[in-house]
């Protein structure tokens, strides 16, 4: 994606807040200010397992997230906090925290997903309610085991802006939740009262660069409009205009009225109709398409995007409107609004997808699981105020009449880059401008540029040290072989007494690191303080480098290697699923000792001079290569346990990806990942794994989008192309350039 803004300071402190600490923040901004531009920015650059969630099915799949009823399975009623559930007024059915968790069906790895997220990024956030965020705070807390954390401890980016359209609760819903909040906005949930997100609001407008229509936008958001404003917006008062000449579109406040517009504009035109007919392929929702299934245009129709151009220079962007001026086979040509310029148009893939965790990466992957395929364009004589949030017009007509909900004037002048390219159909009056009372009191919570810059180095610092505490937290160690001794109690392992004696084994010398993190912990905190106040860090590198040895000893010697002589063992009795079992035991203990080996605190080295343990598992990987005459393993590169090249030896065995992925009850996408690396490695020929058609494919966008990451070449090639498969090839062109770099 283009690179944001580097003039734009309060984009990038708000960036750092994410990456950097763990602080929740709500991002927010007027209209054009960047918002969608941010989360696909964090998307990008974050190292955090992250998921994206929003509160419709349109939102989602444009946030490329997924809704939060099907990520938490939300109720559809009001969610009470505390132990009061039942019927309220009117027969209203109420969810209270323990009605919640009977009607929660999460399978073992959503609860590892849960356990693992680091970051949750909810988009359009004016939309959800304060009950729904309640219920997701109760989810989180308990799935992750930590009740007195908000969140379970997962840090949230609120992403929205308060002054557009508001949540919807129906007036028999919220006579119920009233006993409860003060309003229905997100931030009056009860997790919110307990941890309060930072207030940062995007400043730069990109959107208009004409000072006199952004001051009047200022006061219509704030509900401080002038009787001079009413004029100004008035005197582009015209209720016969039709803009038909002029590449208009009309704003309105009802789908009906919008979609009459748009079908009576297409049936008044001569010629042809053409009918495009989009494709769904696996899940994905009906109410979710981004635009018709089935797409009519006629030779002249005014249309509109629906997706920023991917390509550099942009051409046109979501909300540029355009007009067909050929149709051919499959391919429309547009001229584009505004200019001369011609665009021959392909159809384009939205992705539903789900997550899940990637135990050989830990990491959180998105798994598409459905595909919509379609011209990404709509007729756009008339689109709904509500539809027309995100989007940016040079020309609009607004025709709201009286029906303004709180915040739709705002909404609906604000699409517009001009007041010269604005037509009203109705006047506004001081009644129309709304913005509600609690809104304007949140904002007062905003925190300004100087005061973040102080504020972030002491979350920073915060951060880091809760970083390095969680590093002694045994907890998924210990889970993960308790869940072990379970799993072989009913299974048909061979010699099962050597079985149950490495189970004690790792037990017990599990059981014992804990004890030793925990009384490690308890100095480390003193330590930490006496850090903060005073800057020497001498005394807490020499305890923390001890201990960094300590355990880097203790889980190589008693976990790995008694896991690894097991495993020895195991393979010459051929029993495939203990093996696999006790493969992703061991995959984990490296993971552990891994963590322990990247740990960090400000610019401190904690390792120097000690024996680094995971060279020795290099050392293993290239010896095991080499006896297989294969090549060795990339220099510096850990692998976690032998999942990648047990992958590597069956696909070159014969086997295929979903086979593979079936005997080693792996993902198919963790199978394709470990392929697209064994590429990268030079274990695996590029053409062995991808087709020489589809190579041809993605270098030809790597070639016109100049892309360094796989997102935006997934979405002009859709499903026909994974994003292994991109990261393979985009891989090799970098091992290629390298070569020539040498060569020179």
């Amino acid at each position: 994606m283009p690179q944001p803004d580097s003039t734009n300071i309060i984009f990038h402190l708000a960036a750092d807040f994410i990456n950097q600490t763990n602080r929740h923040v709500f991002l927010t901004g007027k209209a054009g200010t960047g918002k969608t531009t941010f989360l696909k920015y964090i998307k990008e650059h974050t190292k955090k397992n992250t998921v994206v969630v929003a509160p419709t099915g349109v939102a989602a799949i444009n946030a490329g997230g997924v809704t939060m009823h099907s990520f938490f399975q939300l109720p559809f009623g009001p969610f009470v906090p505390g132990s009061k559930h039942g019927f309220g007024m009117d027969g209203i059915s109420s969810t209270d925290k323990h009605s919640l968790f009977r009607n929660i069906r999460f399978t073992n790895d959503k609860k590892v997903l849960l356990q693992e997220l680091e970051l949750l990024i909810i988009d359009e956030v004016s939309m959800v309610r304060c009950d729904m965020l309640d219920a997701i705070d109760t989810i989180l807390r308990h799935f992750r085991n930590k009740p007195l954390l908000p969140f379970g401890g997962v840090q949230v980016l609120f992403i929205g802006d308060l002054y557009q359209l508001p949540p919807v609760v129906p007036d028999s819903e919220w006579q119920l939740l009233s006993e409860y909040y003060n309003s229905s906005f997100f931030f009056d949930a009860r997790v919110i009262e307990q941890a309060p997100p930072l207030y940062i609001e995007l400043k730069k407008i990109y959107r208009q660069n004409e000072q006199l229509f952004i001051d009047v936008l200022n006061r219509i958001r704030n509900s401080e409009v002038e009787e001079d404003d009413l004029m100004l917006l008035n005197d582009r008062y015209d209720p016969y205009f039709k803009g038909e000449d002029g590449e208009y579109i009309v704003l309105s406040t009802h789908n009906r009225k919008a979609d009459d517009i748009n079908a009576r504009r297409l049936a008044e035109m001569p010629g042809k109709i053409f009918r495009f007919e989009g494709k769904i392929e696996g899940d994905f929702s009906d109410k979710a398409l981004p635009t018709e299934l089935v797409l009519q245009l006629k030779i002249g129709a005014q249309v509109m995007f629906l997706k920023n151009d991917l390509a550099q220079p942009r051409r046109y962007y979501n909300g540029k409107l355009a007009t067909v001026t050929d149709i051919a086979d499959d391919e429309i040509t547009l001229l584009l609004a505004g200019s001369h310029e011609e665009l021959k148009l392909g159809k384009e893939t939205w992705r539903n997808i789900r997550y899940h965790y990637n135990q050989e990466e830990n990491s959180i992957d998105e798994e598409e699981i459905g595909s919509f395929t379609q011209f990404p364009i709509r007729l756009a004589w008339a689109i709904t105020i509500h539809k027309s949030q995100g989007l940016t017009f040079e020309r609009a007509i607004i025709d709201a009449g009286y029906a303004f909900a709180p915040g739709q004037v705002y909404v609906a002048l604000s699409r517009c880059t001009s007041l010269e390219g604005l037509v009203l159909h109705s006047r506004i009056n001081y009644g129309a401008i709304k913005t509600d009372r609690q809104v304007i009191e949140f904002a007062e919570k905003e925190v300004e540029a100087n005061e973040l810059v102080v504020l972030l180095e002491m979350e920073r610092k915060k951060f880091q040290a809760t970083s390095l505490l969680q590093l002694f937290d045994w907890y998924r160690m210990q889970a993960n072989i308790r869940s072990h001794a379970v799993w072989i109690q009913d299974k048909k392992v061979p010699d099962i007494d050597a079985a149950l004696q490495v189970s004690r084994q790792l037990t017990a010398k599990t059981e014992q690191q804990q004890e030793v993190a925990n009384r490690f912990v308890v100095q480390l905190h003193q330590l930490l303080d006496t850090t903060v106040q005073t800057g020497e860090t001498d005394q807490l590198e020499e305890r923390v480098t001890k201990a960094i040895g300590y355990f880097t000893k203790s889980i190589y010697e008693d976990l790995i290697v008694p896991l690894q002589e097991h495993i020895t063992a195991v393979k010459k009795q051929k029993s495939k699923k203990y093996l696999l079992q006790l493969m992703s035991l061991e995959a984990d203990c490296w993971q552990k000792l891994q963590q322990v080996w990247e740990v960090s605190y400000a610019d401190l080295d904690f390792t120097k001079g000690l024996k680094d343990y995971t060279k020795m598992r290099n050392a293993e990987a290239e010896s095991a290569a080499g006896k297989k005459g294969g090549k060795p393993e990339a220099k510096g590169k850990v692998e976690k346990g032998s999942s990648r090249r047990g992958t590597l030896e069956l696909y070159l065995g014969g086997k295929t990806i979903p086979d593979i992925a079936v005997a080693r009850q792996l993902a198919v996408s963790t199978v394709e990942s470990h392929l697209a690396q064994c590429v990268e490695a030079g274990e695996l020929d590029l053409y062995r794994f991808v087709s020489e058609s589809t190579v041809k494919l993605i270098m030809s966008h790597i070639r016109e989008l100049g892309a360094t990451a796989a997102g935006p070449i997934k979405e002009r090639v859709g499903p026909a192309v994974t994003f292994a498969e991109i990261r393979a090839v985009q891989w090799y062109l970098k091992k290629q350039q390298e070569e020539e770099i040498m060569k020179d």
